[in-house]
């Protein structure tokens, strides 16, 4: 680890989830810069490796690569013991690894649907469990959970994934509060459309104008800096943080109406 590390990060070690491509190389990527040293968990192994090689040659710090498919209970169990292991503890948390689905629920494959629960909800949630005791004991401690705004309204023909978001949301708000006082913060990030595969992995193309696109690097930044700073919640983006503010205060009906409108500006 460089010096530089306790500079701009107070993290000597963070685990990235969903690390391979997207948002979380961009964690990987802005964290290395700042001399943190990483743990990258994410499914696809030669990407990982290609990216925890350059990282090490480039950054000069360690990367430790871990191949692993967070929707399996039993694959996930790795990283959770990487999690709690006392002789390397991890500083920081990204909870990023997710998917979405699209379709009206009905026609979508129930399968499919369980796995993008247990990868966006109960990964989220087992992974916290695993490295909340030791940062608890220790007195600090970040997490960061990768939301979107999607979880603020309900979102028909993304259904699932917009209540797998909320879950999120409120999850990170409350372990907020319960943690309140302890040096341990969990910060949830809500970006919205993001220039990843995202959407084309999804099946959930978009014609969005190219302003409301994000810069997967300049997402990562902004929660990063929001989780260094301890706040509960950042929206990285202007025209989201409108969004989301707009969104706020409107009843459910009003809300599926206002989506079926913005549909296509969510992640």
């Amino acid at each position: 680890m460089s010096q530089s590390a306790n500079r701009r990060f107070p993290w000597r070690t963070a685990l990235v989830t969903g690390a391979s491509s997207g948002i979380g190389e961009a964690f990987a990527r802005e964290l290395a810069s700042a001399g943190v040293d990483l743990v990258l968990v994410g499914r696809d192994a030669g990407r990982l490796g290609a990216l925890a090689d350059e990282l090490e040659r480039t950054r000069g710090i360690s990367v430790e690569p871990m191949a692993t498919d967070l929707s399996s209970p039993v694959a996930r169990s790795t990283v959770e013991k990487r999690l709690a292991d006392p002789d390397h503890p991890v500083d920081l948390l990204v909870n990023n690894a997710g998917f979405g689905t699209s379709g009206r629920f009905v026609d979508l494959p129930v399968a499919r649907e369980e796995q993008q629960i247990h990868l966006n909800v109960v990964a989220v949630m087992r992974l916290s469990a695993a490295v909340l005791p030791s940062m608890v004991e220790r007195g600090h401690g970040n997490i960061l959970n990768v939301g979107s705004v999607a979880g603020l309204y309900p979102t028909p023909d993304t259904a699932t994934y917009g209540a797998t978001k909320a879950f999120v949301c409120s999850f990170s708000d409350a372990l907020h509060e319960e943690l309140r006082g302890t040096g341990v913060v969990v910060t949830v990030s809500l970006p919205g459309l993001t220039r990843t595969r995202f959407h084309e992995r999804s099946g959930s193309p978009t014609t969005a104008p190219a302003a409301a696109w994000l810069d997967p690097a300049a997402v990562a930044r902004a929660s990063l800096e929001a989780a260094a700073a301890g706040r509960a919640r950042v929206v990285p983006g202007a025209l989201y943080r409108t969004v989301a503010a707009a969104i706020g205060p409107v009843p459910p009906g009003p809300r599926r109406w206002l989506y079926a409108r913005l549909r296509g500006l969510v992640r």
